[in-house]
């Protein structure tokens, strides 16, 4: 018999399409808002019973079950938490917006921060009419009070009876509408189920009503969906390393596994546990995008929330527990932007400490380690100045001799030489490592930009030089007797014919006395060269730039013998000279980039034709 009837008590009619708009894009909202409250029921009644004002058995076995009707076309969940008595259920379910129907609408009727409304005025529980034609509340309090049945088919009309519930705790019946029947599939509730709660502190069990159950497995006790006591719970001391391993494998479903990992336990100025996880790449241009799953006293919130965590640490996977988060109870936006901003900035210490930490305590393993964190470590660097300044001094640079070297190990700091292709400069680095030159490796995505970057913040006296740039003094030939005066004038007597030949009278032509064998390098100002780069960024604007013509020079090797010839060539044999001007060049371009298909061609048909020359 009823006793009560009513409207929930808030004069705006149209709160629920607005609910619905906000809900429109992530339904499945409405188990995480449920299944919340029933963690919440049984948690108050743990602190009661902690604190002595509620008499509750020491092996109590706390549980949460949700189970799917198909057949009847309802979703249930049940807690044995604190219950509620008639009085708090008309507090806390008919007294929606507690903050009043006024205030409400003055504040978001009409706004498009409608997201806000349901953390504001405790509507979580109204997320089930999203889902449901009717939804029934069967509850019975742990003070003993009798228990209470609810029900309502739209949310703004209900009514309140007695109930024949015998047991402590809370069942919320949704039945659910046509047009979310999706949820009726057990598979889509349970994944849903698993999403939200794999961590949830209390133990979850779900149920298929219409499942039929094996003879064998009828006396098997149920195992729940969720782990309640997850890994970054305990101490990072009484963790093991397969521990850590296995987390990794069970959460992301990645089977390679990481390189190292941080485990984070903070208690003060915030409560924060979790672990972060250094991925292993394939490759430099493996996906950068990493997954940190973010929550809320053990329920998922979202992956990567982009207020608490820095940019650059998206990169990595991990998991992120902080139930001192600012959120609203639709656990979807955060609030207070500074409280925010100082966990940010305390998970960035604590990710360059680690770096630090691992240099100092075990180089060999972050020497390893370097090859897959680096872009990481500089896409730190590039995002977050403070991060820059921690883990500068354990910043590594690959040699072409795999030597993992700081700056301060690097010989030169005014002059380092890099390549971003060594297959392609192997010759320039070749002139360079015999003049006992180091050449660090710099091919990565974000290395024009870190090397910028590093340039910049030594205030320019730190220069990236890229192996076909520059000719190093060690590669000079100390012992040539050509004078400055002989070098000039074998580039002057030259130029034009080089110039004829490249198809570029721009070209500039140099001489100079080198150890290598090689009769001619090409060299690209790095100044040249990054505006190439630069202008590759923005080749999609409709930008189209001559690239480098102005800043290419080709050195002639004048310790080479067939560079020695050319004088004497020119004048008797001017076929010949011919031949060896294109074959110099063509040599000296071929070391330095790519050739297209028809210079590939005349280049092996000439060398085919001296070769003929040679044996005759």
């Amino acid at each position: 018999m009823d006793y009560q009837s009513g409207n929930v008590s808030i004069n705006a009619e149209n709160i629920f399409p607005i609910i619905k708009k906000w809900l429109y894009s992530e339904k499945d909202i409405f188990i995480r808002e449920v299944v919340s409250n029933a963690n919440d029921a049984i948690t108050k009644l743990k602190k009661l019973a902690a604190i002595g004002e509620a008499e509750i058995p020491s092996d109590e076995a706390w549980k949460i079950e949700v189970s799917v009707d198909k057949e009847a076309g309802t979703i249930t969940v049940f807690d044995n938490g604190i219950g509620m008595t008639k009085e708090e259920v008309e507090k806390y379910i008919n007294q929606v917006a507690f903050s009043g129907a006024k205030d409400f609408l003055e504040k978001y009727q009409g706004k498009a921060d409608d997201a806000q409304i349901i953390g504001h005025f405790g509507l979580g529980f109204y997320s089930t009419f999203m889902v449901s034609d009717k939804v029934e509340i069967d509850t019975k309090s742990f003070t003993g009070a009798p228990a209470v049945h609810w029900e309502s088919e739209t949310g703004m009309e209900f009514s309140m009876s007695d109930s024949d519930l015998d047991e402590r705790g809370t069942y919320i019946t949704m039945h659910v509408s046509e047009d979310s029947k999706e949820y009726l599939e057990a598979y889509t509730l349970r994944t849903t189920l698993e999403k939200y709660f794999s961590f949830l502190p209390v133990q979850l069990f779900f149920v298929d009503v219409n499942e039929e159950v094996k003879e064998e497995d009828k006396d098997k006790e149920p195992k729940p969906l969720n782990n309640p006591n997850p890994l970054w719970l305990k101490a990072p001391k009484d963790c093991t390393e397969e521990e850590y391993k296995e987390f990794y494998r069970n959460v992301f479903h990645d089977y390679t596994d990481p390189l190292f990992w941080i485990h984070l336990n903070i208690d003060y100025p915030f409560n924060l546990k979790g672990i972060l996880y250094f991925p292993k790449l394939n490759n430099q241009y493996d996906s950068l995008e990493g997954t940190i799953k973010v929550y809320y006293n053990q329920v998922f919130v979202a992956d990567n929330i982009k207020e608490i965590l820095p940019e650059f640490l998206m990169l990595l996977k991990g998991v992120i527990d902080c139930p001192d988060l600012p959120l609203n109870v639709s656990r979807s936006f955060l609030q207070n932007d500074g409280y925010v901003k100082k966990i940010s900035t305390h998970i960035t210490k604590k990710v360059a400490d680690k770096l630090t930490g691992l240099y100092n305590t075990e180089k060999e393993n972050y020497c390893k380690y370097w090859d897959d964190i680096n872009p990481f470590v500089k896409y730190g660097c590039l995002k977050d100045e403070k991060f820059y300044d921690k883990v500068k001094d354990v910043l590594l640079f690959k040699t072409t001799k795999d030597e993992y070297l700081t700056l301060s190990e690097l010989p030169d700091l005014n002059c380092i030489y890099y390549t971003d292709d060594a297959v392609q400069q192997a010759q320039y680095i070749q002139m360079l490592t015999e003049s006992d030159a180091k050449v660090v490796i710099m091919g990565g995505p974000i290395d024009n930009h870190f090397m910028s970057l590093m340039e910049y913040k030594d205030g320019g006296k730190m220069k990236f030089v890229r192996v076909d740039s520059d000719i190093a003094e060690g590669m000079k030939d100390q012992s040539s007797a050509a004078t400055k005066e002989d070098l000039e004038a074998l580039a002057g007597l030259v130029t034009e014919d080089f110039r004829k030949m490249a198809g570029n009278d721009k070209l500039a032509v140099k001489a100079e006395a080198m150890k290598s064998g090689m009769p001619a390098i090409i060299l690209l100002s790095e100044q040249a060269r990054r505006m190439q780069e630069m202008m590759k960024m923005y080749g999609g604007m409709g930008m189209n730039f001559p690239m480098g013509e102005d800043d290419m020079t080709l050195v002639l090797n004048q310790s080479n013998p067939t560079v020695q010839r050319l004088s004497a060539l020119k004048e008797s044999a001017p076929e010949v000279y011919d031949m060896a001007v294109a074959q110099i060049y063509d040599l000296a371009l071929l070391a330095h980039q790519p050739m297209d298909a028809e210079g590939m061609s005349r280049f092996i048909s000439r060398s085919v034709e001296i070769l003929e020359k040679a044996s005759k």
